[in-house]
């Protein structure tokens, strides 16, 4: 069994998958309480289902691109078997994790969207960075920068851990708090070899609409 906040069929609005048709699984639950949180919502409303009540329920959207996302999915211990259920009925799945819990025992046949948290976040400390060890190179490692200070963290990081040889890179900036053509800007002028992103779905609908 599983606490599922929602269940909604929309497009892929960040990741190298932006664009494309997508069933959401949004599971309750956080253990993080990032300052720029949009889906606090989450934390506690939800229903109790089983695993073959949530297959069910992506299986009506007919599409094979699925992400797994909350809140933090990985609170919940049975997140693991449904992902590998999905994945052994032929979906091509999605985990969005905040990264502060191990991704280890994650089925490789998933791609792993992981956020490391700048300072700007207040979570700073819950980066579980022996994740770094684990992500593989069809991965997406993501940077939610809302400062240059985050931006230069960031900068540090990717050097420290040699982060461009592991994984793809994602940049994003705090929605309302950074400009886009600021970190545009930044990224240029370091010639970093990084993938900016938008959340398009805030720019689709508005900002706080849920189910999107």
């Amino acid at each position: 069994m599983l606490k599922i906040n929602e269940i909604y069929f929309s497009i892929q609005g960040e990741s190298t998958k932006a664009g494309l048709p997508c069933v959401f699984v949004r599971l309750t639950y956080c253990n993080l309480r990032c300052k720029y949180c949009d889906t606090e919502y989450a934390f506690y409303e939800g229903k109790e289902l089983s695993l073959d009540e949530i297959i069910s329920g992506v299986k009506k959207f007919d599409c094979k691109l699925v992400e797994i996302t909350g809140g933090e999915p990985l609170v919940q211990s049975d997140t693991i078997n449904l992902m590998q259920r999905l994945c052994d009925e032929g979906f091509e799945v999605l985990l969005e994790t905040g990264g502060s819990l191990s991704i280890k025992e994650i089925d490789p046949r998933v791609k792993i969207i992981m956020d490391l948290k700048c300072p700007s976040s207040g979570m700073l400390k819950k980066n579980y960075y022996k994740n770094i060890d684990t992500i593989k190179p069809s991965d997406e490692l993501k940077f939610v920068i809302g400062t240059r200070e985050d931006y230069e963290w960031t900068k540090e990081i990717i050097q420290k851990y040699n982060l461009m040889k592991k994984c793809i890179i994602l940049f994003s900036v705090v929605f309302g708090e950074l400009e886009p053509v600021i970190l545009v800007e930044w990224i240029l002028e370091d010639k970093l070899d990084v993938r900016f992103q938008l959340q398009m779905h805030k720019f689709i609908w508005e900002p706080t609409t849920k189910g999107v």
